[in-house]
């Protein structure tokens, strides 16, 4: 009989129900676990779900009944792939889910930016329209989306979804090539020229060593239109150290984040500090995470469970096994 441990139940949040598999199982669930606590738990598991929880090779090696890690997210950085191809552990995540939270999210973000939405609120909340004496006031710029050009870096389902907003709002998309990539293809615009030319830039790629850092000052100073960021992927893909240099130095007009490179970010960290700034804005992660896509996701992570049971596993990551 299988024993499945959900490690971060809590991650799902409490509306959302994750119905128990079709199968006989022993299933055992922690709102949180700590990276320490991951062995013990797991201890004689065949499956574990995870969403956050690393699991390196020094925990993968204490499991020696582990066949499957059902990752309750598309990203898997959390999981050392190479010890579980060596230990034949399969590796299955959650993909399409988000297709629509994600996109609304971050044109959320954009707008907001582009409109200066926090920084009228704020002027509004300390009295700054009674003092006006008319009926409205321009402290902060504000413009539009239509024939604006947006760069989106990453080219899978959460950035087409992104572009086909883009288009509805009549901008210029342009999905940028590789750093250092050629002749990719039609779609592509080569990426030192999205900086360039961007009105906004948004980031939907995954976070692997060839991508983290990828926005750093040298490309900051490429933005020649100082356009807004927006990073709803993965907090390492921009240095944020450099992105507060960006903002003092006016190389971009703002940036709205969802994702830090350390989650939660420390209380004296670069991000917690922008946010005393009216063109900084950050969300705690919740891109993702409408009521509706985090159904589907949990609807989606059994359906994996089941599937690799039945002998034909789905969303299996290449080079996981």
């Amino acid at each position: 009989m299988h024993r499945i441990v959900f490690l971060d139940r809590g991650t799902i949040g409490p509306r959302i129900r994750v119905r128990r598999p079709a199968f006989e199982a022993e299933w055992a669930e922690f709102e949180r676990t700590g990276a320490g606590e991951a062995a013990q738990r797991l201890a004689g598991a065949t499956i574990a779900i995870v969403n956050k929880v690393p699991l390196r090779r020094e925990t993968l090696e204490q499991l020696p009944d582990l066949r499957l890690i059902a990752v309750a997210a598309t990203g898997t950085d959390c999981i050392d792939k190479d010890c579980c191809r060596e230990r034949g552990i399969v590796v299955a995540n959650i993909r399409g889910y988000a297709t629509h939270t994600v996109p609304e999210h971050v044109f959320g973000l954009i707008l907001a930016l582009r409109r200066s939405l926090l920084a009228y609120r704020d002027d509004v909340k300390r009295g700054a329209w009674q003092a006006a004496d008319q009926f409205c006031f321009f402290d902060h710029p504000i413009n539009d989306l239509s024939g604006s050009r947006i760069g989106i870096i990453g080219e899978g389902a959460l950035g087409q979804g992104v572009a086909d907003l883009a288009r509805a709002f009549g901008m210029k998309v342009m999905f940028a090539a590789h750093k250092g990539a050629t002749g990719l293809g039609p779609l592509y615009t080569p990426f030192a020229e999205v900086l360039e030319t961007s009105d906004v830039i948004t980031l939907h790629c995954p976070l692997l060593p060839q991508t983290r850092g990828l926005i750093g000052i040298d490309e900051f100073r490429q933005m020649r239109r100082r356009p807004v960021l927006v990073n709803a992927a993965r907090g390492g893909l921009v240095v944020e150290e450099d992105l507060e240099q960006a903002l003092d130095e006016g190389l971009i007009a703002g940036a709205a984040f969802d994702v830090a490179a350390s989650e939660p970010p420390p209380a004296d960290g670069v991000l917690m500090r922008l946010l005393a700034r009216p063109n900084f804005l950050l969300t705690p992660h919740i891109a993702w995470a409408s009521d509706e896509a985090r159904q589907a996701l949990a609807e989606q992570l059994i359906d994996n469970i089941e599937n690799f049971v039945k002998g034909a596993a789905t969303n299996v990551v290449h080079g996981a096994f």
